[in-house]
């Protein structure tokens, strides 16, 4: 199998399960906002989710993306370690998560009070049973990509999705609320390690002949996980942290403002996430090999391709948000429209982050990015603090917005370090994209005055899919025959 046809078929595999994951997410999203949640539960859920998040940093210390590249490495030229990195990886992890867990239960009255919010108290011991559920269903789903088998990966995610999906529903249709939806979420996650778990052992644990390990690959996999944790740390301090600090200076009914906007944004980057997961091990293989020109020619490739789809994505959010929040969610989340239309932009920025930064990761670039990435996102969290005073919720869109822009020129920047890429290539696909976009925001434009229902709003969005199809079909952006038969 070539190398182009292992990533595709992994990309497909990924595609499924995140498109699966998006539908399913969906589906709950609107129930739980429209049914089962009123808007300040709603708030109250993604904000004890926002905190357990933060803490999972401390429990996961980028273990588990340190042991997939150790694994990715060593796979071929040394699998007889393969067995003691797991076991050393899990070791590692199992203490953590019992420290952390254990510090969220004591400490959860405190943080009740810091935030102003008493429900927090009890909330925050559900809170510590899904950190470590979650935290050892993303062991599972990470270390299956440094196996270069993200369709497992792909099996484990589409489990905990639909588990997830059912146990949340029933536990808040049953009236335990928002500490039902916590245990739902739980449920979903322990399920899906209980897969990825037998999945590990059966298909690669035990098939390695254990050669056992040293104290020197113990210590040279903690040390590499050092700058993975400052990375996926400011990662995700990126992504919650700005949800956190909205709940401390506003109510919990703002972070359902800021927590939907940026949930509908998410959703279309399915297609660069799952491309991102699944040509990222690539790299790292082909640098094995001594190939980087064909990285370079793979990386320019895809970055081509997040931004033909993205750009137009990003003007169809701005133009669109205020009817289809209104319409799909209703009324009474009016206020997250403006906070969406700020994230049109911050779609570009994560698609093209989502194809860059596992693979500067394999590329043994994680320190590069990580630099980067605790600056910015310091710098994130002075301007939330500086910006929701002032502008309130849409302050925090503001200010994750301008801070992860830098971010993602940073990490392209220094994968053309990395790759030596033809920058002329992407700058005349991304002109190209632009004027495409633009001619087919003007139509959407001319249309928007004739929404006024769901269907009306689906047609014009359709409309706006077409006129994009038919302009870049034509420009030449993409040959619709060939990406045809890719997906097929």
């Amino acid at each position: 199998m070539s190398v182009r046809e292992k990533v595709f078929d992994g990309f497909k595999a990924t595609l499924g399960a995140r498109v699966l994951n998006n539908v399913a997410n969906g589906v709950l999203m609107l129930l739980m906002a429209r049914v089962l949640l009123t808007p300040g539960e709603y708030g109250l859920l993604f904000l004890v989710i926002a905190i357990v998040a933060v803490l999972q940093l401390v429990a996961d210390l980028g273990l588990s993306r340190s042991v997939a590249r150790y694994v990715s490495d060593r796979k071929e030229t040394d699998p007889g370690s393969i067995p003691f990195l797991i076991r050393t990886s899990l070791r590692y992890r199992f203490l953590m998560l019992a420290a952390v867990a254990g510090a969220l239960i004591l400490g959860r009255d405190v943080v009740a009070v810091l935030l102003d919010t008493p429900e927090l108290s009890t909330l925050l011991v559900f809170g510590a049973g899904y950190l470590v559920c979650q935290s050892l269903y993303s062991y599972h789903n990470i270390i299956f990509q440094g196996f270069n088998r993200v369709e497992l990966s792909a099996v484990v995610e589409s489990v905990n999705i639909v588990l997830r999906v059912v146990a949340v529903v029933a536990l808040t249709a049953l009236g335990f609320g928002v500490a039902g939806a916590l245990v739902g979420y739980a449920m979903g996650a322990v399920i899906a390690t209980v897969v990825g778990a037998a999945l590990l052992y059966r298909r690669f644990y035990r098939t390695y002949e254990d050669t056992g390990g040293s104290r020197e690959l113990r210590n040279r996999l903690l040390r590499y996980s050092v700058p993975l944790t400052a990375s996926h740390s400011a990662n995700v301090l990126d992504r919650r942290i700005d949800t956190v600090l909205v709940g401390y200076f506003l109510t919990p009914v703002a972070v359902s403002y800021y927590v939907l906007a940026k949930q509908i944004s998410e959703f279309v980057l399915v297609p660069a996430g799952s491309l991102g997961f699944s040509i990222s091990p690539t790299y790292g293989e082909q640098k094995a090999n001594d190939s980087l020109e064909e990285a370079a020619r793979m990386y320019e490739a895809t970055l081509r391709s997040v931004l033909i789809l993205y750009v137009p994505a990003a003007v169809g959010i701005v133009l669109v948000a205020g009817p289809a929040v209104d319409l799909v969610f209703g009324t009474a989340y009016s206020g997250a429209a403006p906070v969406l239309q700020v994230f049109g932009v911050y779609v570009v920025f994560q698609a093209i982050t989502a194809v860059t930064t596992n693979g500067l990761d394999y590329l043994g670039r994680a320190k590069d990015r990580a630099v980067a990435k605790l600056v910015t996102s310091v710098g994130n969290v002075v301007l939330n603090i500086v910006l929701i005073p002032i502008y309130g919720v849409v302050g925090a869109a503001y200010a994750t917005v301008i801070t992860f822009g830098i971010y993602t020129l940073v990490n392209v920047y220094v994968m053309h370090l990395e790759l030596s890429l033809d920058g002329w290539r992407v700058v005349r696909s991304l002109a190209l994209t632009t004027a495409v976009s633009g001619a087919m925001g003007v139509t959407v434009l001319v249309a928007m005055p004739y929404v006024s229902t769901i269907p009306t709003l689906a047609g014009v969005i359709a409309l706006g899919v077409g006129i994009w199809a038919a302009l870049a079909a034509l420009s030449g952006l993409f040959d619709p025959r060939e990406t045809v038969g890719l997906l097929t």
